[in-house]
């Protein structure tokens, strides 16, 4: 099978690099192919000849995309068009990366690939109308949902806590939102063994559990022995510039049906630390 990785130098793109074995892929950075020109697009999957694209490229800044709208639409939603127009004409099957923002957070129970679509903030809004325009060009393209995503290889929230720990005796973590952190070595599996089964339709993929962000937080510094104090506080006190909502667990059901279980996030935090330290990454003392 012949693979195109859009997105490979990003924070899941660098997982799918590292973890896909066994065939032949292509990653494609933004100096390779910008999704925002369909020209490019279209010669990079000439060129690659896949079998599978996956789609990983994105504007994530939540944050950003509320002060740069035009921009976010521009990349997470023609961009993504772009993408699948140019699968669609070479018989190319497309996966797409998508986010638990496209919900609002008003579920009281983990939300099913079924739930509408009501995103409170401009990313989110950017995902959902990509994932419609997309299941309009390929109806039979696979559309995974992800949350809270972390790991080696960009920005992410354990790093955050620990650089922060390494300054401060006490930090503050919103306690009012609650998600599945998700490692991205075991997104990047789970994605590849979607492409093997062949999957469509939408599919939610996080590692098993729920936590707030503070739950989070606490379990890093437990996690690595350090002094520095926890406090839980709420959204209210962080003014950003984008809302973001309250419960965004998403329900592994989709997933399950392909015979694909995620590890908990304690789990897959435990073995993104050893990594870290296995690496020699600077830690906070």
């Amino acid at each position: 099978m012949r693979v195109t990785v859009c997105g490979a130098s990003g924070l899941l793109g660098n997982a799918l690099m590292r973890e896909w074995a066994g065939d032949e892929v292509t990653g494609l950075r933004s100096k390779d192919a910008d999704i925002r020109d369909a020209r490019q697009v279209a010669k990079a999957v000439l060129d690659s000849r896949p079998d599978w694209i996956v789609l990983a490229a994105a504007y994530t800044d939540v944050d950003g995309c509320e002060k740069h709208p035009a921009l976010a639409f521009d990349i997470n939603v023609q961009g993504a068009v772009n993408v699948a127009d140019a699968a669609k004409r070479s018989g190319v099957r497309l996966l797409f990366l998508s986010s638990d923002y496209v919900f609002d957070g008003s579920n009281g129970s983990p939300y099913e690939t079924t739930d509408p679509r009501k995103p409170l903030n401009v990313y989110g809004r950017t995902k959902a109308e990509a994932e419609e325009r997309l299941l309009e060009i390929i109806p039979n393209c696979c559309i995974v949902r992800t949350s809270w995503l972390f790991g080696r290889g960009g920005k992410c929230f354990p790093d955050t806590i620990l650089d922060l720990a390494r300054t401060r005796t006490e930090i503050d973590v919103v306690n009012d939102q609650r998600g599945s952190p998700t490692y991205n070595t075991d997104l990047a599996r789970a994605i590849i063994g979607l492409c093997r089964d062949g999957a469509t339709g939408i599919v939610h993929v996080t590692n098993a559990g729920h936590c707030t962000w503070y739950d989070f937080a606490k379990t890093i510094i437990d996690d690595e022995g350090l002094k520095t104090s926890v406090r839980p506080t709420t959204g209210e006190n962080f003014a950003r510039p984008a809302a973001r909502p309250k419960y965004s667990v998403l329900s592994p059901r989709s997933l399950h049906q392909h015979h694909i279980t995620m590890p908990s996030w304690q789990d897959a935090l435990g073995r993104y630390l050893s990594q870290r330290k296995s690496q020699a990454l600077p830690l906070a003392r």
